[in-house]
């Protein structure tokens, strides 16, 4: 159709912008095995690192003998922690604020903490090399327990640090605190506790877990001695903060150093962290002069890249006798492990734990954490939530089923009449953060109506009584959550990690025929952003999404930017991406001004061209004024169509959702069946509907396997006893459930197109849905609290305690 008859509607749908289910362009390449990761790169002379690694989760080290690994033919070298003293990296700083043994220094505190790292012609020669390596350890007493390490008789577990009573956080009171965050009103919040008609109490633990990405951490590192240049691929979520780290470790200039983040095969914050494979093999490549590659074994991965979650809870809410909650405690105890190498925002040790009043209208509230250090693997990763705001969600969503216990009252109803209102937003919470937008009344009861919550409820009943008179063994249980998220961090004024603003980018050109390449300081671990991007771009400036590339991931191509977790692509780069399409917007109207021979103020935007005001017949398409920007001379104007942002948000964003889930318990087996799954989320601006949907059933799909299994659980001894995926859940597509998704729109007032992301929100949302269905099923029976995960066998034991069995 000719662009002179064509409708506006045609026109739109054939721009494929925002809000079309534009298949993903990524999955052609992946689909057909053309996919480009780390541990595909292969380079003339490339040498293999491998690590050895400590079987104690406490002891010293006392002898470390490498000869007979360096005898073996095509091993380079062995480096220790004596090797890299001399050059300061025997330690490295963590995003934290605290410091990290690259390799162990005297010491190790957790199970496969790196002692040596080898340096082979192959990957096998290494890992044999690896075995030959002969460590001597003197065991220390081992504390896996964050209560028991702040004993007063707890192992010193760091020693550098003893007699030190200031953190990078604040005062330390013992030596193994790391330090304690507080948030809201501590008085108040204890006076209404004091005078309340009820209070309702409970230790809420969400254990610890792990990211598990597909393809797990590595890197190929590549010093250049002729140009000095430094380049090194690898799995990072960031890579331009991963340069500025390489640079502050190294020393070397950053001009000279290129961070190239190819394909990721999944992030979920696992990689956003330094992990020290990165820096010995940049020490090893600066040594040898070659290329060196490090890639970790599974068992690597689970055992000691960045673990999630492991937050003990205290709370306390209370309530009028009618259920109108007025004030809400919380104490955390936070195991952080051997290091603190959390990848939280400086100003929040504890992430956005404050968000933990959730959905609900709580006038007073206060919240403490106390960081923890303990002979466990350390780095606390936000698993596909932004900084701890999962732990938040999971928190108050128990409490509120605590409290409708304790009042007999039932929780859906129980949390309807506590929402913020609609025309409460914007929002300020007790403990500091201001939501942008929402109406969760609608989407709750859009949710109820979508189940039949009453239907389900008498079905409940029915099957409750048919269990007494023996008629059944299996139970029904129903899950509620309605959680509020917090996301696209952040504003430079309170988010940066490491003193890095949390701003982000986007640079985009416009070709002379009308196609486009847009450049963004994120990188995609699958959230599909070469898709999505595309569209808002096409939606801003009129140029189909299919004539528009997307480029990340290279520092030397893209501009800076603080990378892709913590759900902040999409209301921080989206908007970045949104601000400077419209700079090239503006400039096209003065481009389509001239052209056309009339002032600016008279031409309009109209979906893919500029057109005369009262004369629409009249236009210049954006493949005409591109073409112009570069052949005709325009006074006033400099050639070229392009333009370069940096967005700051003035805020963040506060997407939520309301799920639903109906599940049925065997009381013999302890074996359950998800019986619906229902997930309404509001995002804000849709984006691409059919992303959205897929980004909800990873995310939910996550959420079930850290409720009902994964766990990274230790001995006493600090042994991992889930170190290989034997032991270590992951839900095929035989446990996967089926999920029915479904939505509001409330945009938010601040973000340039209105949207507030989701690739994070069904991680958080699921998890308490998929719990309490757990406890609303065994709930007549007195159980108030069972701590994830719910496998079969805690099920199980869980019905044998009620005497449920027999």
């Amino acid at each position: 159709m000719k662009d002179d008859v064509a409708t506006p509607e045609d026109r739109s749908a054939s721009l494929k912008g925002m809000g079309t289910s534009r298949k993903r362009v990524e999955d052609v390449r992946f689909t057909q095995g053309r996919g480009n990761y780390v541990d595909d790169i292969r380079m003339d002379g490339m040498l293999f690192g491998d690590f050895v690694r400590s079987p104690y989760a406490h002891a010293r080290v006392t002898r470390i003998d490498a000869e007979a690994a360096k005898a073996v033919p095509g091993v380079i070298a062995v480096l220790t922690a004596a090797d890299l003293e001399p050059l300061g990296l025997h330690w490295m700083p963590t995003l934290a604020g605290d410091k990290q043994m690259v390799l162990a220094d005297g010491k190790v505190l957790y199970q496969g903490q790196e002692v040596a790292f080898v340096v082979a012609e192959d990957r096998y020669i290494a890992a044999d090399a690896v075995e030959l390596v002969e460590v001597e350890y003197e065991e220390l007493p081992v504390v896996v327990d964050p209560f028991k390490a702040l004993e007063p008789d707890a192992p010193v577990l760091r020693e550098d640090l003893e007699g030190q009573t200031e953190g990078a956080h604040g005062p330390r009171r013992h030596h193994n605190h790391i330090f304690t965050w507080e948030q809201g009103d501590k008085d108040a919040t204890e006076a209404v506790l004091s005078e309340a008609d009820v209070v309702a109490e409970e230790m809420v633990y969400y254990h610890r877990t792990h990211p598990c990405p597909l393809e797990t951490c590595g890197c190929v590192a590549s010093m250049d001695k002729v140009t000095g240049k430094l380049t090194v691929w690898g799995t990072f979520q960031a890579p331009h903060a991963i340069r500025t780290v390489v640079s502050l470790i190294s020393g070397i200039a950053e001009h000279n150093i290129r961070i190239i983040s190819p394909d990721i095969g999944g992030g979920f914050g696992n990689k956003v962290g330094v992990y020290p494979g990165y820096v010995c093999s940049v020490v090893a490549s600066i040594v040898t002069g070659k290329p060196v590659k490090w890639v970790e074994d599974r068992m690597d991965n689970l055992m000691t890249t960045a673990f999630a979650r492991d937050y003990w809870m205290q709370g306390k809410i209370a309530a009028t006798k009618e259920g109108r909650i007025t004030g809400l405690w919380c104490h955390t105890t936070a195991d952080h492990g051997g290091f603190d190498a959390c990848a939280d925002p400086t100003k929040f040790p504890a992430g956005f734990m404050n968000i933990c009043t959730g959905s609900y209208d709580i006038p007073v509230a206060y919240l403490a954490v106390d960081g923890v250090y303990t002979n466990k693997a350390p780095g606390g990763v936000a698993y596909r939530c932004s900084f701890r705001v999962t732990e938040a969600a999971y928190f108050i969503e128990r409490m509120i089923e605590v409290l409708a216990i304790k009042l007999g009252m039932d929780a859906a109803e129980l949390r309807r009449i506590n929402f913020i209102r609609a025309d409460q937003f914007p929002y300020q919470s007790a403990l500091g953060w201001e939501y942008d937008s929402g109406d969760y009344h609608t989407a709750w009861e859009k949710a109820l109506k979508a189940v039949n919550y009453d239907g389900l409820r008498a079905e409940q009943a029915q099957r409750l009584e048919d269990f007494k008179a023996g008629k059944t063994r299996k139970l029904i249980g129903i899950g509620l959550t309605h959680f509020t998220e917090i996301v696209g961090a952040g504003p430079v004024k309170n988010c940066d990690i490491l003193g890095l603003g949390m701003f982000d980018s986007c640079e985009i050109r416009i070709h002379p025929t009308g196609s486009a390449i847009a450049r963004l300081g994120t990188i995609s671990q699958g959230q599909g952003h070469a898709t999505t991007f595309a569209q808002i771009i096409a939606s801003e400036i009129g140029i189909p999404a299919d004539d528009i590339t997307l480029e990340e991931g290279d520092t030397d191509t893209a501009p800076y930017g603080l990378g892709t977790y913590g759900s902040r692509s999409t209301p921080v780069a989206g908007a970045a991406t949104a601000m400077a399409a419209r700079k090239i917007r503006a400039k096209a109207q003065m481009i389509a001004a001239y052209l056309l021979e009339v002032h600016d103020d008279d031409v309009e935007f109209d979906v893919d061209r500029f057109v005369v005001k009262g004369a629409p017949e009249r236009f210049k398409s954006m493949k005409e004024i591109a073409f112009a920007a570069y052949n005709q001379a325009i006074p006033g104007l400099e050639p070229g169509l392009e333009a370069v942002s940096y967005y700051d948000p003035p805020n963040m964003t506060y997407p939520f959702g309301a799920y639903i889930c109906v599940m049925e318990f065997d009381v013999d087996t302890g074996e359950h069946e998800v019986r619906q799954f229902y997930a309404l989320d509001d995002c804000g601006t849709r984006i691409n509907p059919m992303i959205i949907e897929g980004q909800v059933h990873g995310g939910a799909t996550e959420g079930y396997a850290i409720a009902m299994g994964q766990e990274i659980a230790y001995d006493e001894m600090g042994n991992v006893m889930t170190g290989t995926l034997m032991d270590f859940f992951l839900p095929t597509s035989w446990e996967t459930p089926h999920y029915t998704t479904d939505h509001t729109v409330t945009p938010s007032p601040h973000h340039p197109i209105g949207a507030k992301g989701v690739g994070e929100s069904p991680n958080v949302g699921s998890v308490p849905c998929f719990s309490n269905a757990v406890h609303d099923a065994f709930r007549p029976f007195g159980l108030t609290q069972s701590h994830m995960p719910h496998d079969h066998w805690r099920i199980w034991r869980i019905a044998n305690e009620l005497g449920l069995h027999g």
